[in-house]
């Protein structure tokens, strides 16, 4: 069958990007236009819009499976694709497109719901003897029993909440006496993020790096992955940085560890595009973490070393079509970094920064991808995620990337809200993340601080404010400014390069 008509049952940057490959595809669009967000720069590119601004449901509809049914069906809508987060993840709802008689732009609700269950996964991982660190059978009832699985596996451990991801009702353990506040807060966190408060728990593995590989799957059976991407830059167990390939996988280890990927997806029947997560720790050992049954936010890397198009190869999947590759087509060529600029104050421990962006330059050209949600006017609202934009750099080796990264990432220039830009400028420029010698741990073990700190940085700043004032038309893209550097700027000589343009 072939998709005439997509709702994008999503929002944002990742609505943007499914619009913009759907459109070249010759098949229309239909999106959602909310309350919160009636002037969304998404809905100016779809071909259809569904204005929900008059919803009154205190849920939101992006995660009301029986509205964006019944949204479907009242436009024309043929299939879902449901990007990222919100009901991406949800088995319920993929049954419910299926029952629809609704194209769902993804896996199977019986794969969804085995991978989504980690306790599930753990069986099937360890059943299909895919490596696996240490951990309870099932899922831990009370305080006590968790007490007494710690003591049996060794401290540390981390409590992960068996339907979650993203971070979200995760917790260290380090000693015994504090098992009890961090089993009820790791609880209490999975009950409230994904409804579900049951726990289980694994011996933590100190300082690992985060390697997952991006698999594809056609309804027929075949299965191939494309590749690993480096996740090891995080803070709060969630990603700010992604790099493809990683610099710690030999070509032999790639291929090891890219089997064992395909041999877990193999084992629940999975289809379309998902990823499989490792952690890899000091001593070259990797462990099955989980898999996320969905596009991932740091897609763009692996679509820049491999060349395919992966919400293209979702959709060709999802009309029962087979797959386009066979493993030996797939070659990794170049290097490629995604940075995530959030709307997040760096030094408040990235806390969230919402409001109004009052003007955004993003750099353009050879080697540079943007991928965004927003323009000049949008405001990133506190009850949505803080992605600005996403920033992709593609280089011929990881050091031709990441120089290409530096001289991005200082001709972006974003006002109104405060972001991450001053962390990944920094992090561009430290030795050791250059060197590759990245752990999950990098930034709390390794950085003193998470943005660069000059005595000259305010004087920059209150400069180059002065310009915009006095002159509306000035475009700060045009500097080439190090801000590694900023004590050697000198603003007479800003003045002489400003005149010449």
């Amino acid at each position: 069958m072939n998709i005439k008509n997509i709702l994008i049952a999503n929002r944002g940057e990742i609505a943007v990007r499914i619009i913009s490959t759907v459109r070249e595809m010759g098949i229309y669009t239909t999106v959602i236009k909310t309350a919160a967000e009636p002037a969304a720069m998404y809905l100016s590119k779809a071909n259809f819009i569904y204005d929900d601004t008059e919803n009154e449901s205190e849920i939101p509809v992006f995660l009301d499976i029986e509205r964006i049914i019944t949204i479907a069906k009242d436009t024309g809508a043929d299939s879902i694709h449901p990007g990222y987060g919100f009901l991406a993840e949800n088995p319920y709802f993929a049954q419910k497109c299926s029952d629809n008689k609704i194209i769902f732009i993804g896996p199977s609700p019986d794969s969804i719901y085995k991978m989504g269950n980690k306790i599930i996964a753990r069986k099937i991982a360890l059943s299909n003897k895919i490596p696996m660190s240490v951990g309870s059978e099932g899922k831990i009832p009370t305080e006590n029993k968790a007490i007494r699985v710690a003591k049996k596996i060794g401290y540390p451990v981390i409590i992960k909440a068996a339907s979650g991801g993203g971070g979200r009702g995760m917790r260290i353990v380090r000693k015994e006496e504090d098992m009890p506040k961090m089993f009820r807060l790791a609880s209490n966190e999975a009950d409230k993020t994904f409804s579900d408060h049951s726990v289980f728990i694994e011996k933590y593995i100190e300082n690992p790096k985060h390697i997952e590989f991006q698999v594809l799957g056609d309804k027929k059976g075949n299965i191939i992955h494309l590749g690993e991407r480096e996740c090891s830059i995080q803070r709060k167990h969630q990603k700010l940085l992604e790099e493809a390939p990683s610099p710690a996988l030999t070509d032999e280890l790639r291929e090891e560890m890219g089997q064992m990927a395909v041999k877990i997806a193999s084992a629940v029947g999975y289809y379309s595009a998902g990823t499989v997560e490792f952690l890899f720790d000091s001593k070259g050992e990797y462990y099955f973490m989980e898999m996320n049954t969905r596009i991932q936010v740091e897609h763009p890397v692996t679509e820049l070393i491999t060349g395919l198009d992966l919400i293209e190869e979702q959709i060709h999947i999802a009309e029962g079509k087979e797959l386009r590759y066979k493993q030996e087509d797939i070659k990794l060529e170049g290097w490629a970094i995604e940075c995530r600029i959030n709307a997040e104050d760096v030094q408040a421990s990235f806390s969230p920064s919402p409001g109004k962006i009052e003007k955004i330059i993003m750099p353009s050209g050879k080697n540079i991808r943007v991928d965004t949600g927003v323009h000049a006017g949008s405001v990133i609202a506190a009850n949505f995620d803080s992605m600005i934009a996403k920033l992709i750099i593609y280089g011929k080796d990881r050091k031709d990337a990441l120089g290409n990264c530096k001289q991005a990432l200082d001709k972006v220039w974003i006002k109104g809200t405060k972001t991450t830009l001053p962390f990944f400028r920094m992090l561009i420029r430290n030795q050791r993340f250059l060197d590759g010698s990245i752990t999950t741990s990098f930034i709390e073990n390794e950085l003193t601080t998470y943005h660069i700190n000059s005595e000259y940085e305010e004087m920059l700043a209150a400069w180059l404010a002065t310009w915009l004032f006095v002159d509306e038309n000035f475009d700060e893209s045009s500097l080439k400014i190090d801000f590694e550097d900023a004590k050697n700027i000198n603003p007479w000589l800003l003045n002489k390069r400003i005149n010449r343009h």
